[in-house]
């Protein structure tokens, strides 16, 4: 693949990434079917995968930046002494913490088999598939429980002076669904939202507290993966070039999509991205058949 044809197929990862990567509809998974679809590879092994990751943290600055204000505040209240231990950013972040802990367990355990058995297009359109029937059950199911703890979960759509209250059981609840997210194909989003509908967070809480939980899950992951091939220094000048395009596309699509995506939670049901799972896998699925993957 030559240097001009890798970086404008980033461009179009990039903008995938973006619209993705908090919608429930997995961003690895559109990804990989993607990459896959346009034949996007480098020369230096392992490169796909790690862009793959890597690219993710672009959206993930996104979300520092339009929740700065959140982060800010915890960080200036951080010591329970100030403002009291439940509205201490020590308690928000332990919360992360305590969330955080099942997904890293599962994912040193797990995720080099992931890498290496599950990263292909059907399997991950089957994944797809069959998420999107779990997410209207689970909406119908316990969506409403959400809803009535609302009140104990309140939220802006800017982050401004909101209250995200998450106890130490919610964590652990939303830890172990966002687990489910090591199968290319769930979602991370879609299985923390319904973490926090079961734990009874009211659907836009569960949301922003899946973004907050994205900044350090994303970023362990990916200097992990970094680690483990030997840095950027394992790859090309145009590989490097091609990842900090993606990167970059990535966070600028996810800056226009965060919020559009919170104001729609306000007033919508969250069915319309369990169908288009759905429609988008079956589509797959055929191309799959018809041998378009490589």
């Amino acid at each position: 693949m030559d240097g001009i044809s890798l970086v404008i197929k980033s461009v179009i990862l990039g903008i995938v990434e973006g619209i993705t990567e908090f919608l429930p509809v997995s961003s690895t998974g559109h990804l990989i079917i993607f990459e896959n679809i346009m034949g996007f590879k480098g020369t230096s092994p392992n490169y796909v995968q790690t862009y793959t990751y890597v690219i993710q943290l672009g959206a993930i600055l996104a979300v520092i930046i339009l929740y700065w204000s959140k982060i800010k505040d915890t960080l200036v209240n951080f010591f329970p002494k100030k403002v009291g231990y439940e509205k201490s950013g020590f308690k928000f972040w332990l919360m992360i913490v305590i969330a955080c802990i099942p997904g890293g367990v599962f994912g040193i355990l797990f995720n080099d088999l992931a890498d290496e058995y599950l990263f292909k297009p059907v399997i991950v359109a089957m994944t797809l598939f069959l998420g999107g029937i779990w997410m209207i059950y689970a909406e119908k199911k316990f969506r409403n429980k959400g809803s009535k703890s609302s009140r104990n979960s309140r939220s802006s759509n800017n982050a401004k002076g909101n209250e995200i209250n998450v106890n130490t059981k919610q964590s652990i609840t939303i830890g172990l669904f966002q687990c489910l997210a090591i199968i290319p194909g769930m979602s991370r989003s879609a299985s923390t939202i319904i973490g926090g509908w079961i734990s009874g967070l009211s659907t836009v809480a569960a949301a922003e507290f899946s973004f907050f939980l994205a900044i350090p899950v994303m970023i362990g992951m990916s200097l992990l993966k970094l680690i483990k091939v030997g840095g950027l220094a394992s790859f090309t000048s145009i590989e490097i070039i091609s990842l900090i395009v993606g990167f970059v596309v990535s966070f600028i699509v996810a800056l226009m999509v965060i919020d559009r995506f919170i104001s729609y939670l306000k007033k919508k049901p969250m069915k319309i991205f369990a169908v288009y799972r759905m429609i988008f896998a079956v589509i797959v699925l055929i191309a799959g058949f018809m041998g378009v993957f490589y």
